[in-house]
């Protein structure tokens, strides 16, 4: 299948959309959302929790790709070799993550709050602006999309890729049915029209920031001791919709709440020429990497990315 890429004036921004055919699927079987639901509403939490465990270290042996990325990744925060522990842990953080979404989606009362220094983050989401909101594959990150809608009463479009089994988004898509909607990038449709109509509407518009898979916009930076790639496809956006970019994670805080990091917003500034607009937001996107290292330090096993750790980029002379 020959993969389309939209492509634009040069100042635009370039987002990699792959023509449409089967979506490909999560891993595991297709009746695991279904079974993990039923258990959930009729087994005790003392005993579905070592279920849980146990189900975890079948998918660790049975995922072997997986569990290598989750070793690479690991040895590289850690700063040594992983035990096999550990990578389960990773795994079970993960899962426990899943039966979160899961469980927010069935209707179980869940928050989100602001963590200190997110001030810019309120606002936005006291106006009726609509923001490019960046986020990661990390901890409580897949939710706040749905808690910035719902709770808040703000529309909110989600790019994102179309998975055949990805019954927890399906699940979550039909409760925040009123405030959330979705842009597949990998459903042939044009994703920068899409954006555009979305942000007409006044939604804002949710793209992770930690995958360079669909965006043929990335820039190194530094990242867990190296300089790596990262999408930039973001900031892109910004300058072409005049809109402003704000940069959240969201982190476990006490049962049934999820404590919202964010940076301060980044606007595009008329005044300024392409380049250094945008020598400003490798700014801005650093400052929320060191954020995220910080977050780290807590909980290494809140970054979910178990595909290969963001490139290395050789430095430049």
């Amino acid at each position: 299948m020959n993969a389309p890429v939209v492509t634009h004036r040069p100042d635009s921004a370039t987002i990699v959309a792959p023509g449409y055919s089967r979506p490909p699927r999560n891993p595991g079987p297709s009746w695991g959302f279904s079974f993990l639901r039923i258990a959930d509403h009729v087994l005790p939490e003392w005993f579905y929790r070592p279920l849980r465990a146990l189900g975890t270290w079948v998918a660790l042996f049975g995922m072997p790709a997986q569990r290598r990325h989750s070793r690479d990744y690991l040895r590289v925060v850690l700063g040594r070799e992983p035990s096999t522990r550990e990578v389960f842990q990773h795994f079970f953080v993960f899962q426990e993550t899943l039966i979160l979404k899961m469980r927010v989606a069935d209707g179980r009362p869940h928050h989100g709050e602001l963590a200190p220094g997110s001030g810019d983050f309120r606002q936005i989401i006291q106006s009726s602006e609509p923001a490019l909101l960046g986020t990661f594959h990390f901890a409580h990150s897949d939710l706040t999309g749905f808690l910035f809608g719902g709770q808040e009463k703000r529309r909110v479009a989600l790019i994102r890729q179309r998975v055949e089994n990805s019954r927890d988004t399906d699940q979550l898509a039909r409760r925040f049915a009123g405030w959330v909607s979705f842009i597949w990038v990998n459903a042939g449709e044009n994703p920068l029209f899409a954006i555009k109509d979305a942000i007409a509407s006044g939604s804002s518009v949710a793209l992770t920031c930690d995958r360079i898979e669909f965006s043929a916009r990335g820039e190194p930076f530094h990242f867990l001791g190296a300089r790596r790639r990262f999408p930039f496809t973001i900031y892109h956006l910004a300058l072409i919709f005049q809109k402003p970019v704000l940069l959240s994670v969201g982190v476990p805080g006490r049962p049934g709440e999820t404590i919202v990091h964010s940076s301060p917003a980044w606007r595009p500034d008329p005044a300024l020429g392409r380049e250094e607009n945008f020598a400003r937001a490798r700014d801005h996107f650093q400052t929320f990497l060191n954020r995220l290292e910080e977050l780290l330090r807590i909980n290494p096993y809140w970054w979910f990315n178990f595909i290969e750790l963001n490139p290395e980029v050789p430095a430049t002379c």
